[in-house]
């Protein structure tokens, strides 16, 4: 099935925002008044936050490129904080929520609408820190977003990013959400194009639904280091809403810097 994983991504994306997806909800005043304040958190994988030493000691003046990050959480915490937020987004419905936040709370917040294999809208060594949450699934290769990631950074500028195991993906969607039980079903690497019929994803999820990949760790971690990444942090969690919880880490998080 020829699929542009971007226009289909960005529509389903555009309807998650309407249907109040978790990370599509602002932040609220009280979380802004904090991070003016210096109590500030973000995260990466889950609910759990970043460790702070992941973190420049004092943000402002850095300049920060909140990647395919919408959704009026990150961004407008990291602005509060003092950092010179971008963020980029697939989604114009998500951007809007971090426009909607700025305009609240009188905070300096620019959105950049596009795909993140592509960030030629930003020029060489524009950023100290790229803040990626989980959401290179949503996207086919990694190769180009590392690529422009370490373009885009300055020399000892730090990337944060946060992805799926790729695990998880190896059990029967239907068993794991309705009954709590890891059936193996599918051989890995995982395509919600080329392993789910369209009938099971339209029964499932809703044929709008965004469309999943998984990757594996050599093009998560060996990625990051072909593109020329030093990987200097580790960490792991729990997936926040499914069945492998008990039984293995459903996210990893990476700390790397470009030298």
């Amino acid at each position: 099935m020829n699929v542009d994983p971007v226009a289909h991504n960005r529509a389903a994306w555009d309807l998650e925002v309407e249907s109040g997806n978790e990370w599509s909800r602002p932040v609220t005043p009280e979380t802004v008044a904090r991070a003016r304040a210096g109590d500030w958190s973000v995260v990466l994988i889950g609910y759990r936050p970043v460790d702070r030493a992941w973190f420049p000691a004092d943000l402002s003046d850095v300049d920060v490129l909140c990647l395919a990050s919408g959704g009026g959480q990150q961004g407008p915490t990291l602005a509060a904080a003092g950092a010179r937020v971008t963020v980029f987004d697939n989604s114009p419905r998500q951007l809007a929520q971090d426009q909607m936040v700025a305009e609240r709370e009188g905070l300096e917040v620019r959105t950049v609408l596009g795909d993140m294999r592509d960030l030629s809208e930003f020029g060489d060594s524009s950023f100290d820190l790229v803040l990626n949450p989980v959401s290179n699934l949503f996207v086919p290769e990694l190769a180009p977003v590392w690529r422009e990631c370490f373009r885009v950074l300055r020399p000892g500028g730090t990337l944060l990013c946060g992805f799926l195991n790729p695990d998880v993906y190896l059990f029967d969607h239907e068993a794991m959400d309705t009954r709590g039980e890891l059936v193996v079903r599918h051989r890995l690497p995982y395509s919600d194009l080329t392993h789910v019929p369209a009938e099971e994803r339209g029964r499932l999820w809703g044929a709008s639904a965004p469309l999943e990949y998984s990757h594996t760790m050599a093009d998560q971690i060996g990625g990051q280091l072909a593109a020329g990444f030093v990987i200097t942090a580790f960490d792991e969690a729990p997936h926040h809403s499914d069945a492998t919880a008990g039984w293995l880490p459903g996210y990893f998080a990476t700390r790397a810097l470009k030298p």
